[in-house]
């Protein structure tokens, strides 16, 4: 019998942590959750209102509502604190304030002891990730943001959708920083091992020019879900559910995620999406693609907008 459990601890319980929360007790993923936010009424409430539910859960999950205490023993501590973004917002207008709060968070996470593994939710992810690296003094690769995780799902379905293929045999990426200047890797996307550019060939039905404007729905959709709902939570908190289980269950599944560049694709210092092997200690290794010319000018152009941002704050 294993003398230890599994345990999450959450760091703030708004839209995204309250999704995946509820979404974690449902797929059974771990042994202990704690929430931990500054709101200790909605945060105590939630932890009530999930435990009221466990009846009907997979498996036992301990969940309650916590202080940084218990962030020693924790496996894995997820982040989804923050301001969120705002109608007419970018995920880089988001800079200056989340950094702050961010701040404050991880070293109180750190000076009670934690050991484990970061995983990072918030926007700007990238540039939060980078700085959750910075403040906590952990090894790159046990700091993780959800890069474009949620971006990448949304690519699979949109194509499945086009295609009329379950979006769980869609195999193709978004690379980049989670925002506006992401990138769809078409030189690596298929569909049953056959390269999307020869569904296109082979039937007249599909044309580049539509999956052209899959990408710009792909890349606008949570401009579009917030001025129709005021924010995204689900699909970014299953994202995350599953972000935890590859780490939690030692999967090394391969993600794109806000993985540490040191030297792949030519790029260093820098957090940004990019498929990325995810097991029991973190990211065990990038991926690097071979993209063409233009694919690679234009993941370059993304690193060269997250340095930018970067530089100005740290």
């Amino acid at each position: 019998m294993r003398d230890r459990v599994n345990r999450v601890v959450l760091i703030g319980t708004g839209a995204v942590g309250s999704s995946y929360a509820f979404a974690l007790l449902n797929q059974g993923v771990t042994e202990e959750l704690v929430l931990i936010d500054v709101n200790k009424e909605k945060s105590e409430g939630d932890a009530m209102d999930l435990n009221h539910g466990m009846a009907f859960a997979p498996s036992a999950t301990k969940i309650w509502f916590g202080d940084y205490s218990d962030c020693k023993k924790a496996d894995v501590i997820v982040i989804c604190a923050g301001a969120a973004q705002k109608p007419g917002e970018t995920r880089l207008d988001l800079v200056e304030k989340n950094t702050k709060i961010f701040k404050g968070i991880v070293e109180e996470i750190m000076a009670n002891g934690f050991d484990g593994i970061f995983l990072v939710a918030t926007n700007p992810v990238d540039i939060l990730t980078y700085a959750v690296w910075k403040y906590s003094g952990l090894a790159k690769e046990r700091v993780i943001g959800t890069g474009t995780i949620l971006d990448t799902a949304r690519f699979r379905y949109l194509l499945g959708e086009y295609f009329n293929i379950d979006t769980r045999n869609v195999h193709a990426y978004i690379i980049g920083e989670h925002g506006d200047t992401e990138l769809p890797v078409y030189s690596h996307a298929d569909i049953a091992t056959r390269p999307i550019s020869e569904w296109i060939e082979r039937n007249e039905q599909y044309k580049q020019e539509d999956l052209d404007q899959i990408f710009v729905n792909v890349r606008d959709a949570a401009y579009h879900i917030i001025n129709k709902k005021g924010a995204t939570f689900y699909g970014i908190a299953m994202g995350l559910v599953r972000l935890t289980k590859a780490i939690l269950q030692n999967e090394n599944s391969v993600l794109t995620v806000s993985a540490y560049l040191n030297g792949e694709y030519g790029q260093s210092d820098i957090y940004i999406g990019v498929p990325a092997v995810v097991n029991r200690g973190g990211v065990r290794g990038v991926v690097e693609l071979d993209l063409t010319q233009e694919e690679k000018q234009k993941f370059d152009h993304s690193v060269s907008v997250l340095t930018s941002i970067k530089e100005s704050i740290f």
